[in-house]
């Protein structure tokens, strides 16, 4: 902790001493030319900015071409006055200026005294002439009027265009996806699954380092406004390459304003979910305030506020499948019927006969769990419906002080708290565990200091400090001890998890305990200087993530039913045939990084119509470090030559740890990258010289820094963990531990000289790698109408070049034909290769038979996967003007991966086919995306009683629509035999879908052919099927009566999805472990069981001042 703080106060006084276009900060600039009604240029004029709220003035000469720029200008209303001597003074008011715009104003100055003024009254014009990127501003109107869904401003990202949420089943595993509420995973033009967007709030990093996704944001009263930009953005950005999201806080101003508010819903204002029998009973309560203003007047600013949400709900309706009275006598005759299948005859396999199992059978573990809660089969599919409590508050606070030392020196502070908290959703029956009960807090806070140094130089710091703390807790429902299992040391009592493929489960997804914390500190420093045409910036970005946590998954021991011994995964559950049994040691994971930038640029006015910008960014990627140096390096070399660790001299041959020769990466997975240039440039040409036209074209370099959860998969290996899969173990759900090599490992506990367990897990990343990096260009043209139409297309392309793709290194290998017994670890003559023995099979245990057996999985990097996204983007906005504002886009685009990951953890189906898992991106290739916001203010009338009655009306809405979300049908069993996992569904019809699509009829169950583990492997891309489409329009509607001139009461009521249309999805929106269309070893198979919700009501009230 002291050498952190120090290396921060050592940054604070470099860069301070190097003293701005601040790092993605929160500031706009204006710039333009003055000339005369000749024509001429005119130099040597004085333009000077006032920013009215708050008396804030920056001034500047026009050079000897009649150009000026004024840099680092606090967003809001300005005014603009041009003088010289001799001519008159123009003045401009009304201009806007948003965060990292850069409007054009080309004042004309006419002939006559400098006393005498020429105002015009009239925004900047609208079209980009400056930034390289491409991008959408959502607007205060817009971010305070606009319907959000739980008041949750990540909504607005989407707006933006080119952007897709991933669905909750393609963002990973343990809480490598959302942390939080209001964090949102969102993919920009093509950004991968959730590491590709930088976040900033205020000019500090507001990435969570755990996923990289964004922290929460503030409630919608408390923001400014914010930018969404992607595609070639210029050198001062970095960290992700995808895009930018930009936010601004709301500051005081010389006037007080502030207000206060209550959103509250009902169940009964709200329709039916179409897969519920009743309405939701749901209520929820959203209230708290806002206030700013002056302290000292225009020197001194305060703003601050708060919003508390409380939501009650009886438990929410959900669908799984359980065995019915029939299965439980022996009969699944019906269970395996074309009716419970998707139209597919299953047969259970030798040796069951005619679909029937012997009773004597049945697993007694197995009857016992159905005696906890799970109730009884609706139907003879199994069917049952289940309640899960839906109840969560939250707090959140934001403070925020603006100081104007000087004219030529100002300082800020920002200090922004969310806590959110949700009681278990356990309801009596395991089915209702669906998620982990959090108890999250996260603190942010900002110190900004601006200097001008001289009209022609400013400089900027940033230094920012954020914090969270996540803790997930769950209710305890049933242990091994409790079924009768024997063998199993539960770690943590009474959390069993039992996985029946697309059926029935103990607890779903990543329910187990966890707890997470995570501190970043950053530092930035900004200088901006005019140098005649050139406007050059320079700067340095340094951030230091820090990661402590602990997760309990499998620590009580993990079950997994496939089918792979009966064909159907219900089948092997009753007889007791797990295809695998897990169990880990609690995993403590420490991780530290440290990002550092340095980039220059220059935006060149060539020509008073054309710019260029240029720039080169510096970003050495100096790894992960792991304390403790719990970090390994598998060595296939080492291996074959049997040489073993001196750090751990029990340790398998080929593994090398920290310490060792031929490991010299430190406490690192790789050895560090310094050699990280991001080069940058653009044109933009404005063809009528007026600042209303523009057309631009922009390419640029771009690197990803990793999350810190991304090397977790260390953390589960032995010495120091224990993580072990036992692949259909012989002694089956009542004995899991029975016949394991070298006896049951647990209890563990961990030395230098600790046992190596046979069948572990290891991941391994070469020491030296090729980090990934973009590729982005776009061309654009925008094209202003009027005073306040703009229109803009955008070709937006990105290209990953050594894109990170997971790749097993030890798959079993499929050995064909008939073996005897005691070959390959068979205990009776019969095939080669089963599900059984992929253990014997695994590729370093045939190279080695007295050490491969140590190894179980081991996943590795491959550096050599790419990514492509192409995209058509058009928008047609109109700013507030004439009572209206609107924004709209589409996008037409279509994303090409091979396979990623967000975790170390996983493979490619064919472990020495890359291409094999190349297909559509993963959850976020939506062909045709439309988005459409708009606030229409009605009249207010100048009569007293039909001002009442009938003015001051507002209507907002917001209107979106998308193509269906690409998906995989998948085997649900290892039918290539490799051990690998992840097997995809054979397609053997032309048209996968059904003739007539229906709910219970999607995707055609025969189609595909029935999975068979045989060791051929699908030829099926992944990602080829596509779900439903989507189309849904919020409403607002307002009435507001005014109190005087400076207060408002509003009175409104909002409406989400106002049509009540069914959005289906293939997967559970908050499950990710619950039954899908696309897994074929179940009774939900080519079925939607899933949406996205109803229509909602909600009504508010809010004082203003």
């Amino acid at each position: 902790m002291k050498r952190i703080v120090f290396y921060l106060v050592v940054g604070i006084i470099v860069f301070g001493l190097a003293g701005g276009h601040a790092w993605a900060q929160a500031t706009a600039q204006i710039a333009g030319t003055v000339r005369d009604q000749s024509g001429a240029v005119l130099p040597g004029v004085e333009i000077t900015v006032t920013q009215t709220d708050t008396g804030a003035t920056r001034s500047a000469l026009s050079n000897e071409t009649g150009s000026y720029v004024l840099s680092n200008l606090p967003i809001g209303p300005y005014r603009l006055e041009a003088a010289l001597s001799s001519f008159r003074t123009f003045v401009q008011t009304g201009i806007v200026l948003q965060v990292n715009g850069a409007p054009v104003v080309n004042p004309v100055l006419e002939v006559g005294q400098v006393s005498e003024q020429v105002e015009v009254q009239a925004n900047a014009s609208l079209v980009e002439t400056h930034s390289t990127g491409v991008g959408e501003l959502i607007d205060s109107q817009r971010v305070v009027e606009l319907p959000l869904n739980g008041r949750q401003a990540t909504q607005l990202i989407n707006l933006a265009g080119a952007a897709a949420t991933i669905p909750l089943s393609n963002v990973g595993q343990l809480y490598s996806g959302k942390n939080n509420p209001d964090e949102a995973p969102i993919s920009v033009a093509g950004g991968g699954a959730n590491s590709a967007l930088t976040y900033v709030m205020d000019g500090g990093t507001h990435n969570d380092p755990i996923n990289n996704l964004g922290l929460p944001l503030p409630f919608p009263d408390a923001l400014q406004e914010f930018k969404v930009e992607t595609s070639a953005l210029p050198a001062q950005y970095g960290q992700h390459g995808s895009g930018a999201v930009n936010v601004v806080t709301k500051s005081g101003t010389n006037d007080f304003h502030g207000n206060v508010f209550e959103f509250v819903r009902n169940g009964v204002f709200n329709a039916r979910d179409f897969f519920a029998p009743v309405r939701d009973s749901l209520k929820r309560n959203q209230f708290g305030g806002t206030v700013g203003g002056p302290i000292v007047h225009n020197k001194l600013f305060f703003f601050g506020g708060g919003q508390f949400t409380i939501q009650r709900s009886a438990p929410v309706t959900g669908t799984n499948y359980i065995p019915t009275p029939a299965m439980l006598a022996g009969d699944f005759t019906k269970i395996t019927s074309p009716g419970c299948n998707g139209g597919r005859q299953i047969n259970l396999k030798t040796p069951f006969v005619n679909n029937q199992i012997s009773r004597a059978q049945l697993s007694q573990p197995a009857l016992k769990m159905l005696t906890y809660g799970y109730g009884t089969a609706e139907d003879d599919c199994g069917t049952v419906h289940f309640g899960s409590l839906n109840s969560f508050s939250s707090q959140y606070s934001v403070g925020k002080m603006d100081y104007r030392i000087s004219p030529q020196h100002s300082v800020f502070g920002r200090y922004f708290g969310a806590h959110s908290f949700a009681p278990p959703t356990y309801t009596g029956t395991p089915l209702s565990i669906t998620q982990p009960s959090p108890n999250d807090m996260v603190t942010s806070a900002v110190l900004g200091d601006t200097y001008v140094i001289s009209s022609k130089t400013i400089n900027s710091v940033r230094a920012t400090f954020n914090k969270s703390s996540i803790e997930k807790t769950q209710v305890p429902f049933f242990g091994a001890s409790d079924l009768g299992i024997q063998g199993i040391t539960e770690i943590i009592p009474k959390y069993l998890l039992v996985t029946v493929s697309n059926a029935l489960y103990s607890a779903a997804g990543a329910t187990y305990p966890g707890y997470l914390y995570t501190t970043t500190y950053q530092i930035t420093d900004d200088v901006s200087m005019i140098r005649g045409n050139h406007q050059i910036q320079f700067g340095g970005n340094y951030i230091r993530p820090i990661h402590n946590i602990w997760i309990y998954l499998n620590t009580a021991g993990a079950f997994t039913f496939n089918g792979q011994v009966t064909g159907l995964p219900m089948a092997d559950f009753l007889i007791g045939t797990p295809s695998s049994f897990a169990q880990n040691t609690i995993s403590e994971d420490r991780e530290r990084q440290r990002y550092f930038g340095l980039y220059i640029q220059d935006s060149w006015r060539m020509t008073p119509r054309l710019t260029m910008n240029y720039g080169l960014r510096w970003e050495p990627y100096f790894g992960t470090v792991i304390p403790r140096g719990w970090v390994s390096h598998f060595d296939q070399n080492a291996f074959l030559n049997n040489v073993h660790s001196t750090v751990y001299p029990n340790a398998p041959a080929g593994t090398l740890y920290p310490g060792d020769a031929g490991y010299d990466a430190g406490n690192r997975p790789m050895k560090p990258k310094l050699n990280d240039w991001a080069p940058r440039i653009s044109l933009a040409w404005d063809p009528q010289g007026k600042g209303r036209m523009t057309v631009r074209a922009s390419w640029g370099m771009f690197y990803d820094l990793p999350s810190t959860l991304f090397y977790y998969g260390y953390s589960n290996e032995p010495p120091w963990g224990q993580a072990i899969t036992y692949n259909s173990p012989p002694g089956g759900f009542s004995n899991p531990w029975q016949g394991f090599p070298g006896g049951n490992p647990f209890p563990y506990t961990f030395s230098k000289h600790s046992v190596f367990p046979t069948q572990a897990p290891y991941v391994s990343v070469p020491l030296n790698y090729h980090p990934p990096y973009l590729n982005q260009w776009n061309l654009s043209v925008e094209k202003q109408f009027g005073a306040n139409w703009l229109a803009k297309a955008s070709y937006l392309g990105t290209s990953t070049i050594h894109f990170w793709s997971p790749q097993a290194l030890n798959p079993s290998v499929y050995i064909p034909g008939n073996c005897n017994a005691g070959q390959y670890g068979l205990t009776a003559p019969g095939p080669c290769s089963t599900t059984a023995n992929s253990q014997p099979r695994r590729l370093l245990t045939l190279l080695n038979s007295s050490q491969g057996p140590y190894y179980n999985s081991i996943v590795t990097l491959d550096d050599g996967g790419t990514t492509s996204y192409n995209g058509l983007l058009l928008s047609l906005q109109h700013r507030l003007s004439s009572h209206f504002t609107v924004q709209s886009n589409y996008t037409w685009s279509h994303c090409i991966s091979d396979l990623g990951t967000t975790l170390l953890a996983g493979s490619y189906t064919d472990p020495s086919n890359r291409r094999s898992d190349r297909g559509s991106c993963a959850g976020t290739d939506l062909r045709h995306i439309f988005n459409l916001s708009a606030v229409l203010q009605g009249p207010t009338f100048s009569h007293q009683l039909t001002r009442s009655i009938a003015g001051n009306w507002q209507l907002a809405v917001i209107g979106s629509a998308h193509s269906g979300i690409p998906f995989s049908a998948t085997s649900g069993i290892d039918t290539d035999l490799n051990g690998v996992g992840g097997d995809r569904a054979t397609q053997i019809l032309p048209n996968p879908y059904c003739e007539h699509k229906t709910i219970n009829c999607w995707l055609n169950g025969a189609a595909f052919a029935t999975p068979v583990a045989n060791g051929i492997r699908s030829s099926m891309s992944p990602y080829t099927l596509v779900g439903p489409g989507y189309f849904d329009v919020d409403l607002a509607l307002t009435k507001t009566i005014r109190v005087g001139e400076r207060q408002r009461v509003d009175f409104r009521v909002e409406a989400f999805n106002v049509a009540n249309r069914t959005n289906f999805l293939t997967n559970s929106p908050n499950n990710p472990s619950a039954v899908s269309t696309g897994q074929q070893n179940g009774t939900a198979f080519g079925k939607l069981l899933y949406d996205v919700g109803p229509r909602i009501m909600q009504f508010a009230i809010k004082y203003a001042f």
